[in-house]
């Protein structure tokens, strides 16, 4: 009986073996946005603490307020009340001004400050040295305490124009973010536009 060659029954043998190869492709779902601030929902205030739970924002009757003519309305999201993209021209970038509101103290003016500090990279305050950056004004029936620092090593470098008030059980924020240089030509905007909350 003849016997085929080695090299043939290998040949033979491979391509047996081999069926049609299929492609299989998966799509990975996209991450989701953190949920929250760390200091809003009273964690620790780490890159780990942000991204975990779902928080409830202020319910019932929402401040009201006029915006500059300039100011350019956002689509509000589930965290946000309200969203404005302030149009930066030549000063680097454009500014954001974002209004959230969460209930109870959501984690205290302090904390609150201090993680606007950090996302522009600056330290930590004490309660002493928050209150000399902080003033104060009465509108109506609301106080609302007023930040504005700027953190000089960016390229370009940013500032925090901010409003914190309490409201129908909850706290308002209110953060205009952006170029120094924006924020320094938008603070008589930020601050008119602070003046016209109202309570409904």
């Amino acid at each position: 009986m003849n016997r085929p060659p080695l090299a043939a029954a290998i040949a033979l043998a491979l391509l047996t073996g081999c069926g049609d190869s299929q492609v299989t492709s998966y799509r990975v779902p996209r991450e989701k946005d953190a949920a929250m601030p760390a200091a809003v929902s009273g964690a620790p205030a780490s890159a780990d603490a942000m991204a975990a739970t779902p928080v409830a924002t202020a319910t019932g009757p929402d401040l009201v307020w006029t915006a500059p003519a300039h100011w350019q309305a956002q689509e509000a999201s589930a965290m946000r009340k309200g969203s404005y993209l302030v149009p930066g021209g030549d000063a680097g970038g454009d500014g954001d001004m974002s209004i959230t509101a969460f209930p109870g103290d959501a984690g205290g003016f302090l904390a609150n400050v201090n993680r606007w500090r950090g996302q522009i990279g600056l330290s930590a305050l004490s309660q002493e040295a928050a209150g000399e950056l902080v003033s104060h004004l009465d509108i109506g029936t609301l106080h609302v305490d007023v930040i504005d620092f700027s953190a000089t090593s960016g390229n370009p470098a940013q500032r925090v124009l901010g409003g914190i008030t309490s409201f129908n059980g909850s706290t308002w924020f209110f953060k205009l973010s952006g170029p120094d240089l924006l924020l320094a030509r938008e603070k008589p905007a930020f601050m008119a536009f602070i003046q016209s909350l109202r309570a409904p």
